[in-house]
Formats: C-alpha cells, structure tokens, sequence
C-alpha cells in the first residue's frame, strides 16, 4: 500500500539535520545542500529568501541571526565535551604525557573540518525556535514574525 505524502509528517531530527524549512519541513533553507562545496566559504549562506515549498520567510528581521552565535557555541561545547569523554573512555587522560593536549589537537581540528557544517546547523536550530511545525501549511499562510 502506498502512503500518502500528505499524511506521512517528516521527522524533526531528519530535518533539521537535512535543514529543511521548520514549517513544512520539506522545502530546502539553503541553495546547496553541501556546506562544503565551495571551500572559499563565500557562499555557506545562501539561503533562500522564503521556503520553495511553503514561503516561510526564513530572515525574519535585521540582525535575526546574531543568536546564532550562542547557539553555534552550545554544539562546539557539546562536541567538546562528548570528544573529551571518548577521549577519556578509549585512550584515557593522564598528568605524566601530553594525552591530553592530543585532545586538543584532534578537538581543534574535528572543530575546523565541522565548522562550515555547524554554522548551518546552528542557523537551522535557530530558525526551528521561533517557526513552529504546520501540518496544514498548504491551507495556511505563513505567520510573519512580529
């Protein structure tokens, strides 16, 4: 039996993690979907204006995305955190070697390759805060931000 697309809601987790519009959760947020492709980072943020498949506004106001920053640092803490408990788990820390600052070097580095990826995410995060999912968004029209 086939399932029905309108009915089959998308998952939260899937689509943040695939940045799609938090009201439909279908359309795309950004105009390529790999952070990597243009290693110059001049384009990371480009972004659609509205949603292609709802027309939520993703920019809601100037200087709507200086939050970002705090949460941008909430993912680089918990990535932090969960490479120090590995670290501490499968190779351990000790004060008589330099272990823990090999910690360092590979958290800083894994920090570096991911940034391009985390300063999306943070974005999708973000904008998932304040535009709330809409199982009829075909019916209704977006909600401007006030």
């Amino acid at each position: 039996m086939a399932k029905n697309n309108k009915l089959s809601k998308p998952g939260y987790l899937w689509s943040v993690f695939t940045m799609r519009c938090p009201r439909c959760r279908k359309g795309p947020m950004y105009k390529s979907s790999n952070a990597y492709k243009n290693l110059s980072l001049k384009h990371i943020f480009d972004m659609y204006d509205h949603c292609p498949e709802c027309r939520q506004k993703f920019d809601m106001e100037p200087g709507f995305w200086y939050g970002t920053g705090y949460v941008s640092y909430a993912l680089t803490v918990a990535i932090s955190v969960a490479t120090f408990i590995a670290w501490w788990v499968l190779i351990g820390i000790s004060t008589e070697d330099n272990r823990i600052f090999y910690w360092l070097g590979v958290n800083g580095l894994l920090l570096i390759i991911l940034q391009p990826w985390l300063m999306r995410l943070s974005r999708t995060l973000y904008l998932y805060f304040f535009v709330k999912y809409d199982e009829d968004f075909e019916t209704h029209l977006p909600k401007e931000f006030d």
